[in-house]
């Protein structure tokens, strides 16, 4: 009875399915029904790659705004407290202010114009006043920089590197330049150096940009733009300024290699949001400059801690952190454009080059760089600028790319010799701007309100006598 039952139905259903046939070819239009499914199909398809892309962006933008944290670290605590431990016990309330106030007065600039004069397109040399407080940048993405993250995102990870690269000359004029004097320094030089030079660089029609620059530079996250300018700024206040009393015939050691020792660790952690952050997407471009950094930093640690241990017998905590910091310098403008090998190599000559600088170098020129920002960020970011264009390779990071869009070798191993000579031109411009600017605006902040400190207040520290402070109270 059961299989009887079965046989009817399916004879019925074929049935069916003959005479709906013969009439949907007859007619040359699917039903309704059909219709509808095709369409729902398509409709589908459209929404999950809307959904696709929004994953992307969503994903994309969270790593960038850690990335920024992660910058932001590296200023406050990270660099407050790698100065603030190398200074002597009554200046380190007022070495670490210098880096924090910093993160407050540059963020305002940045806001109101410095945003706008780097990333706007204007000229060659600076932006223009599009963006001026922050107009048109908001939710929606910057094609011309970053198409999978806000532009509000984009602006404040940006601004993090503003902070960090005027914190870093601080180095250079601990223990000895005023307060107010050391703020408006600082105000006139993200506009006259920093602004200028990163437009350059990395603003569109830039005279340096990678993209497009007359002069074709590779600058992955601020090798020229930061380190450079930073650290070439070092060394002309430590000159202009003079040397601290009683340099060099006094003992001036640190008063807490342990907040050294805590600051470079946490920069050293934060630099994975400075140079992997600089891919602007969470791809593998971006785990590329993760790992070149992270190599970079440990070979030259050890570069620097086995030159000073073959030099003095023995290797020193001061050193292997100030080597480590030297890694990271120097593999900044190179972090997306090699593999971890030549990361390596980076780092191992950047770290014994920056060693040379500090214990060679200095003395033999007798220049008083207090916590050695030239010796580390002016020398590495130099090297490594110029070893950039040896090492980049098209594998990493296809940037050039001819008419038909195949990609085009990018540095010297990769067969193009001529890149090396615009990493020159870059670091050339960069120094020269460096220099000039930093001058002109030491001598109008002389005029103004002084550089240096009266030599009473010296010797009684700038923790007291410009902030009222002391850093230590042993006595509670």
């Amino acid at each position: 009875m059961r299989r009887l039952f079965l046989g009817l139905f399916l004879g019925l259903f074929l049935a069916g399915g003959a005479a709906v046939a013969p009439s949907y070819a007859q007619s040359g239009s699917a039903p309704s029904g059909v219709a509808a499914s095709g369409a729902s199909v398509e409709q589908q398809m459209s929404e999950l790659r809307q959904q696709v892309a929004e994953a992307r962006s969503s994903g994309d933008n969270a790593w960038m705004l850690v990335s920024a944290a992660l910058v932001l670290m590296m200023t406050g605590p990270g660099l407050a407290l790698f100065y603030g431990g190398l200074v002597r016990k009554k200046n380190v309330l007022a070495t670490m202010m210098q880096s924090f106030i910093l993160m407050a007065v540059v963020t305002v600039l940045w806001a109101l114009f410095g945003y706008s004069l780097v990333f706007h397109e204007g000229t060659r040399v600076i932006g223009s006043f599009g963006y001026l407080f922050l107009h048109g940048v908001g939710g929606a993405p910057n094609p011309d920089y970053a198409v999978t993250i806000p532009q509000d995102t984009f602006m404040v990870y940006q601004l993090m590197f503003a902070i960090i690269t005027p914190a870093l000359i601080t180095g250079a004029f601990a223990e000895r330049m005023k307060f107010s004097a050391m703020v408006l320094f600082m105000v006139l030089w993200s506009i006259v150096v920093y602004d200028p030079m990163a437009h350059m660089v990395w603003g569109k029609g830039g005279l340096l940009n990678a993209a497009g620059g007359v002069v074709p530079t590779l600058d992955f996250a601020g090798g020229t733009v930061v380190h450079i300018t930073s650290g070439v700024s070092a060394l002309v206040c430590a000159l202009y300024l003079g040397k601290r009393l009683g340099f060099p015939h006094e003992a001036m050691p640190p008063h807490s290699v342990v907040l050294s020792v805590i600051g470079a660790c946490l920069l050293w952690v934060g630099w994975f949001g400075f140079n992997a952050g600089s891919a602007l997407t969470a791809g593998t471009l971006a785990s590329s400059a993760f790992v070149a950094t992270h190599f970079a930093a440990a070979a030259a640690a050890l570069g620097w801690a086995f030159a000073e241990w073959w030099r003095n017998g023995k290797a020193s905590v001061l050193g292997a952190i100030s080597g480590a910091v030297a890694g990271l310098v120097a593999i900044t403008p190179a972090a997306g454009f090699v593999g971890p090998m030549s990361a390596l190599l980076i780092g191992l000559i950047a770290g014994v080059v920056c060693y040379l600088m500090v214990s060679k170098v200095k003395g033999r020129f007798g220049y008083d760089d207090s916590l050695d920002a030239f010796g580390v960020h002016g020398a590495g970011g130099t090297v490594g600028a110029l070893l950039t264009g040896v090492f980049a390779v098209r594998a990493i990071n296809p940037i050039f790319k001819d008419a038909q869009g195949n990609a085009l070798a990018v540095g010297l191993v990769d067969g193009n010799a001529h890149q090396v000579l615009n990493q020159f031109a870059g670091v050339a411009m960069a120094w020269v701007l460096a220099i000039v600017g930093t001058l002109i605006i030491l001598k109008i902040v002389d005029a103004l309100v002084g550089l240096r400190v009266e030599a009473e207040h010296e010797v009684q520290g700038l923790d007291l006598s410009q902030h009222g402070e002391e850093g230590y109270n042993l006595e509670a």
